[in-house]
This record gives C-alpha cells, sequence and structure tokens, in this order.
C-alpha cells in the first residue's frame, strides 16, 4: 500500500505500535489498493530507464553549464543541445584565458560520455521494445515511440485493474482534479499523479502539436481542438487519448487502426 493512504488511518503521533495498527485498518477497507509486486525482469528494465533519466538530466545539466560559462566571454550561440558544436567551435577560435580552455575542454569531454552512456541505454530500450509484443503494439500508435511504449509496458501494473482507459489516465495524472461540493461539479487543472515519469514521456506530444500549428488547417480532431483550446491543453487532451488508446491496445492484443475519413 502506498503510505499516503495509509496515512489518513494514523490516530495520533508517530510510533511503531501507531503504524501497525493504521496499516492493519487500512488493509481491512475493501476500496484500498495495492502495489503491485514486480518481477525481477521489470525491474531491472525500469532501472535502465531510470539510469537514462538521470543520465538524460545530467546531460542537459553540462549543456547549460557549457553554455553560460562561454557567456561570461561574450561568446553566445542560440539555446538547444544541436548547437553545441557550433558553441565549442566558437570556443575554441575565440582568444580564452588557459584555465578557462581546460575548463570547457573537460566539460566537453564529460558531455560526449554522457551522450555516449545515452545512446548505450537507449540502444538497450529500443531492442526490449522491439522483442516486446505489447510494445510493439504501443508503437502503432501515433506518437508513441519504442522508449515511451517500452516504459509504459514495464511501468503498468496488471491492465485488468483498470475498469477503463480513463481510469488509466486518472492513474497517470492526465484528467481533470474536481473540487466538487453541494451538487456542483468543479474540475480544475490535471491532477499530475501516478508515475510522472509516463506522463512526461506522453505529453512529448507537445511537439506534435507545435508542429500541427505551423503546418495547414486541417479539419481532423486534433485540429479542431487546436482552434479553441491553447497548444498545452490540445497535447494534454493528445496524451490522454494516447493513454486510453494504449489501455485498449493493451487489453484486446490488437493493433491501432486509425479511424478513416468519409
Amino acid at each position: 500500500m502506498q503510505p499516503s493512504c495509509v496515512k489518513g488511518y494514523v490516530k495520533r503521533g508517530k510510533t511503531d505500535a501507531v503504524d501497525a495498527e493504521a496499516i492493519c485498518e487500512a488493509v481491512s477497507r475493501p476500496s484500498m489498493r495495492f502495489v503491485p509486486v514486480k518481477s525481477e525482469e521489470t525491474q531491472t528494465l525500469l532501472m535502465t530507464h531510470k539510469a537514462r533519466e538521470f543520465l538524460v538530466r545530467h546531460q542537459t545539466q553540462i549543456v547549460n553549464a557549457t553554455r553560460a560559462h562561454p557567456g561570461e566571454f561574450g561568446i553566445v550561440v542560440p539555446k538547444g543541445i544541436h548547437n553545441v558544436e557550433r558553441l565549442i567551435f566558437a570556443c575554441e577560435q575565440a582568444d580564452l584565458p588557459a584555465p578557462a580552455r581546460k575548463a570547457l575542454s573537460l566539460l566537453a569531454d564529460q558531455l560526449i560520455d554522457t551522450h555516449k552512456k545515452i545512446a548505450d541505454l537507449t540502444a538497450d530500450l529500443r531492442a526490449d521494445a522491439k522483442a516486446t509484443e505489447d510494445a510493439q503494439r504501443l508503437q502503432t500508435v501515433p506518437g508513441i515511440g519504442p522508449i515511451a511504449a517500452s516504459a509504459l509496458v514495464s511501468a503498468l501494473p496488471d491492465i485488468a485493474d483498470f475498469k477503463s482507459g480513463r481510469d488509466l489516465s486518472a492513474w497517470l495524472g492526465l484528467t481533470e482534479r474536481p473540487h466538487s461540493t453541494g451538487g456542483k461539479e468543479r474540475l480544475g487543472r490535471i491532477s499530475k499523479m501516478g508515475n510522472r515519469y509516463l506522463r512526461r514521456l506522453l505529453l512529448g506530444v507537445m511537439a506534435q502539436v507545435s508542429v500541427r500549428r505551423r503546418g495547414e488547417p486541417g479539419d481532423d480532431w486534433l485540429w479542431k481542438l487546436m482552434s479553441r483550446k491553447k497548444p498545452r491543453q490540445a497535447a494534454i487532451a493528445l496524451a490522454n487519448r494516447m493513454a486510453r488508446t494504449a489501455y485498449a491496445l493493451i487489453k484486446n492484443k490488437t493493433e491501432f487502426r486509425a479511424v478513416q475519413a468519409d
């Protein structure tokens, strides 16, 4: 059980006896939700995902430092990891002090090493997604690549635990947070509950929304939604739809089939 589910049954204070009593009370509730026990293979795959996520954050920190320090000497290039080579070349051409060159060289070497490690872990995750049947099904959904498919298959509990696709979306924190009382229904922003890593992978569709905004107008579901909603709201709605589609594919053991326009 999650500690937050047991917290409400703690009477007062914090002792082992009080905690044990609260756990015994919580486990007897018919509506209690339990954390499924993961297999060794699943835990290993999740560890690979977490290690890759950590290295990606570390790579971002190195890129930010590599870009910020030369800025003190007036060397500025556009943002983005794809402009790092331009920055390094500009630093090599500039007349920088020797200690500064040494520090930037160490950062560049660290960036190259981190990039190689990320590529190595990414290759392992792609191979797993290619060998897993459910991950292959999920990759037929537009917007879900091998990394997201592998993460969904490894992090999701038994799909039978969810009554519908909306339950899966709520588990991922992609549904509105209710704050209703007196018969009046009020829905706020998304709850952001559940697995942040999975939610961030699904919300990668923000790039797809940005591309569609710069393209030609259409008459499909996404374009109609973008015409009346903000880009971030459209991305959340698209991620919600992808989560529900993933639920249907895993549960029914089928592949994605796009709806043909009349």
